[in-house]
């Protein structure tokens, strides 16, 4: 008995590379979000400027690569896949790309974008604005809230990116050769 005929699912899986990578990225994509989701709300940890630009990558991997995933499963045409696979890897490198710039800018190797981000509510009468401007918190980009092991989100974000778009070229690259 071969491996195939005792595990059919096994067989279907690697026979199908564009199939693992494009979930794998949706799914990293899906945990990478709700843990930012995590740290914003349960840990009030805000995010600045660039923190909220590098989720947008994460908001194209989940719908994309879940589409990329079913479409893989129905059979359908390599090219479409590969532009799917491409997609997901390009968008994933450069949302690598802005999460260097963004742990450059926390280290203090650039300048960052000048604009910053914070609640602006009711601010209500003229004579407590000030008093309510002071409750205003702003977020920026150059300060870092939370570090382990030395990198900050945006020097984790950089990993997971990269680990995304590696795991998109080697579908693209196993499913261009199949």
């Amino acid at each position: 008995m071969t491996l195939a005929t005792a595990n059919p699912l096994s067989t279907r899986n690697t026979a199908n590379p564009a199939l693992t990578a494009s979930a794998a990225v949706a799914v990293i994509a899906a945990a990478t979000l709700a843990g930012a989701w995590f740290f914003q709300l349960v840990l009030e940890i805000l995010p600045c400027p660039l923190c909220l630009e590098q989720r947008y990558a994460y908001y194209l991997a989940v719908p994309l690569g879940a589409l990329v995933a079913f479409v893989a499963a129905k059979g359908a045409p390599r090219p479409l896949l590969l532009a799917g696979l491409a997609v997901l890897a390009l968008a994933a490198l450069v949302n690598a790309g802005l999460g260097a710039y963004h742990a450059g800018v926390e280290w203090g190797f650039w300048q960052g974008p000048t604009d910053c981000t914070g609640p602006v509510g009711n601010l209500g009468s003229a004579g407590t604005l000030l008093q309510r401007l002071d409750t205003v918190k702003v977020i920026r980009c150059d300060e870092v809230q939370w570090r382990f092991l030395g990198l900050s989100l945006a020097g984790y974000n950089v990993l997971i990116s990269l680990l995304m778009a590696a795991i998109a070229a080697w579908g693209f690259s196993r499913t261009a050769r199949a």
